[in-house]
């Protein structure tokens, strides 16, 4: 398979990953693509290093598929990971010293 044809199959990985990964989704559509892209990529080279496999079969094979589907996986979680680390989950509270007024009957509350 060519170059074109992993990057066709990475717009669709990414966004199948993308459903596939549970929790709140911080990038956008295009950015979901080109991290699919890079998996679909990724998880293609990194088959062929792994199980000696000069090539994948083709388009329509389900193994290529559940390649670009897990490289595509792989590095949204870890974006998921890179950006939530800045998130602490820490918010900033403001203190306010309140007066507590008595309430006087008969008069409107606000």
């Amino acid at each position: 398979m060519g170059i074109i044809a992993w990057i066709i199959l990475g717009l669709g990985a990414g966004l199948l990953a993308n459903m596939l990964i549970p929790g709140r989704r911080s990038q956008g559509l295009i950015l979901t693509c080109v991290i699919g892209v890079a998996g679909a990529l990724l998880g293609g080279w990194v088959a062929t290093k792994l199980f000696h496999v000069v090539t994948l079969h083709g388009f329509f094979n389900l193994s290529t598929w559940l390649t670009a589907i897990a490289g595509a996986a792989v590095l949204l979680l870890a974006y998921h990971l890179v950006t939530s680390r800045g998130n602490t989950g820490r918010t900033r509270t403001r203190t306010r010293t309140r007066t507590r007024t008595r309430r006087r009957p008969g008069w409107a509350h606000r």
